[in-house]
């Protein structure tokens, strides 16, 4: 955890209440979408000049992740200072209260005198009472509307490389518009793209356009700071750019490798803060960085005391901490469909290990499905068997672990987690992804259904945080349920008798991971369909479809489904579906399932793809 509060002194707390030119302004230039696919980081097929000019002039970070491979949990992330799965907010669009004392990172520098501007996203996934965040946000903010000589920390966020710009009315507009050229720059026939990606020409398209659309966003960095320049403020502020997470193409966005996860990062320092940089104009830094570590960072530059439950590690400024050796990295809910997986990376390996391996990386989600025609036709060559084995295992269940040899494997093709040569590095490895998980108290571990009824009146980060929250205990049934171990179903059997819910839960679902080998859980299972929590009667009912209680399944989700526990209701959905690709039920049967039942969020999406199926 980084250093407390109000290790200041008296002159610096001086100068922080009058402002001006002896405190940098910051500004952050942020993208969405895009992997570091960009001529100053060695790909070239891009076209990206104001970057690389950026790029020249500052520093270029060869390790910054994203620590979860979605906007709004890598968001939530950001604007905390702490891991989003510390605090309960790391599924996609979802929303819990985060304590009243945890200010977001903008009111901290605003309390110090800075003025702070947002332009204009923001998809923070939080609950809060009250308190204001920044000074604008908006698409107007500006830091032009701050008082003379107060110095500035601003964020413009352009939207210009984001997956839903790849629709065919998205791209046509822009030709229309003469905001793409008539033409792609690049020709699909010609263009490059990873292994693991089937060679359709729609995938090719969307590879096309997705350079064009780097190229625009590239304008627009330009065009913030020609700005800047024109402004003359360019002496006096510390450049940050990066994106949000990887993509925007399949199996980038929402996928923990770094094609999701790996994000450029370039900081320009003037002449003025140059003594802050850690490398010379133009070099590269391999140090590893994530998310959680950046307003940790922007406080170090800023001369702000870092806030004691800030979870990250400044890497630059008076107080930068010692470098990480690695970066913990996370993914839960995306949209309407469930997965758990967590890792860590350093600067040359990845470990990882899968909660629901029982589950595809590639699941049928709607936006995606939606807005990236390439995913729609990366899946329908699947089904038609004209998928290599590298390209097919996306639409196929995990391995329970994955180790990675960047270096030698760049995109993440070749698991080595069996690979005798690595079993030391695994082990150290799966060891430090551990402890991380432990160190944070990691909220993931609980179905996302029991937040509220466990929390009851405080916050699921101080449930969590509580002995209530047997956090040790929790990672060990949820790694022997993933381990898809037959010889320990003994251990899973006593993990359903736990009287806590969330092992009771961890103890089901290692039941449906194993499928027909749980055939000894049965009676065991069975008790569990009259369990008190409704994710538990789910993972159960789930398990015994694979066991020949289809019939028994249904009767014990139709309630639930037609109930008023919105996520458990989700999770039951999710599991209907894989039982239905499964063959362990029909579609008629779902259909009549949710026939009448009342759907809102997140879990009408699962209704109108079960509708589409007719």
């Amino acid at each position: 955890m980084a250093g407390s509060a109000g290790i200041l002194g008296t002159t610096l707390q001086a100068r922080q209440r009058r402002g001006g030119k002896d405190r940098p302004n910051i500004l952050w230039i942020t993208s969405e979408d895009n992997s570091p696919l960009l001529g100053c980081y060695g790909d070239e097929q891009a076209h990206t000049p104001n970057l690389d000019r950026l790029a020249a002039q500052g520093i270029r970070y060869r390790n910054a992740f994203a620590n979860a491979p979605v906007c709004s949990a890598a968001r939530s992330t950001l604007i905390t200072g702490m891991y989003a799965c510390s605090l309960g907010i790391h599924n996609h669009r979802s929303k819990a209260q985060i304590p009243e004392s945890f200010l977001l990172y903008p009111e901290y520098l605003r309390q110090a005198g800075y003025y702070c501007t947002n332009n204009s996203k923001t998809d923070y996934n939080i609950i809060r009472k009250g308190g204001k965040a920044w000074d604008q946000s908006s698409n107007k903010a500006h830091y032009d509307n701050r008082k003379p000589g107060q110095p500035f920390f601003a964020v413009f966020n352009t939207t210009l490389s984001h997956e839903g710009q790849l629709t065919e009315k998205a791209v046509n507009r822009r030709r229309q518009q003469g905001v793409l050229p008539p033409k792609p720059r690049i020709a699909p026939e010609d263009v490059k793209f990873p292994p693991y990606h089937a060679d359709t020409p729609t995938v090719r398209r969307d590879w096309s356009v997705y350079y064009d659309n780097v190229t625009l966003m590239d304008k627009e960095v330009g065009r913030l700071l020609k700005e800047l320049d024109e402004k003359s403020l360019a002496d006096d502020t510390i450049v940050f750019y990066y994106s949000d997470h990887g993509g925007a193409l399949p199996r980038g966005k929402r996928n923990i490798h770094d094609s999701g996860t790996r994000v450029p990062l370039i900081v320009r320092f003037p002449n003025k803060w140059a003594h802050l940089a850690p490398a010379d104009p133009g070099e590269w830094v391999d140090q590893p960085v994530s998310f959680v570590d950046f307003p940790a960072t922007t406080f170090s530059l800023a001369g702000v005391a870092i806030p004691r439950q800030f979870e990250g590690r400044a890497f630059l400024g008076a107080r930068a901490a010692e470098p990480r050796d690695h970066v913990f990295l996370f993914r839960g809910r995306m949209d309407e469909r469930y997965d758990m997986v967590r890792a860590v990376r350093d600067r040359r390996y990845r470990y990882v290990q899968n909660y629901s391996p029982h589950r595809p990386w590639g699941q049928q989600y709607s936006y995606p499905f939606r807005v990236m025609p390439s995913m729609g036709s990366w899946y329908q060559a699947y089904l038609d068997g004209k998928c290599n084995p590298v390209q097919a295992r996306y639409w196929q269940p995990k391995p329970s672990e994955e180790f990675y040899d960047i270096e030698s494997d760049p995109y993440e093709v070749k698991n080595l987690i069996d690979d005798p040569r690595h079993a030391g590095r695994i082990a150290r490895m799966r060891d430090a992804l551990k402890r991380d998980i432990v160190r944070t108290r990691d909220i993931g571990f609980i179905p996302e259904g029991m937040f509220e009824r466990l929390a009851a009146s405080k916050t699921l980060y101080e449930y969590a945080q509580s002995d209530a929250y047997p956090i040790e205990r929790i990672v060990e049934a949820a790694n022997l349920a993933a381990s898809r171990d037959v010889s320990r179903l003994g251990e899973l059997l006593a993990a359903c008798d736990d009287p806590h819910p969330v092992i009771r839960y961890w103890g089901a679902t290692g039941c449906l991971i194993l499928q027909k080998k749980a055939e000894r859980a049965k009676s065991k299972l069975k008790d569990l369909l009259e369990d008190d929590w409704a994710d538990v009667r789910v993972a159960a009912a789930e398990a015994l479809s694979y066991l020949g209680e289809t019939d028994l399944a249904l009767r014990t989700m139709k309630p639930i489904i037609k109930g008023k526990e919105g996520f458990a209701t989700l999770a039951a959905l999710n599991a209907l579906d894989f039982m239905l690709d499964a063959g362990n039920v029909s579609l008629d049967r779902i259909l009549e399932l949710i026939e009448g039942a009342k759907f809102k969020n997140v879990s009408s999406r699962m209704v109108a793809y079960f509708n589409a199926l007719r």
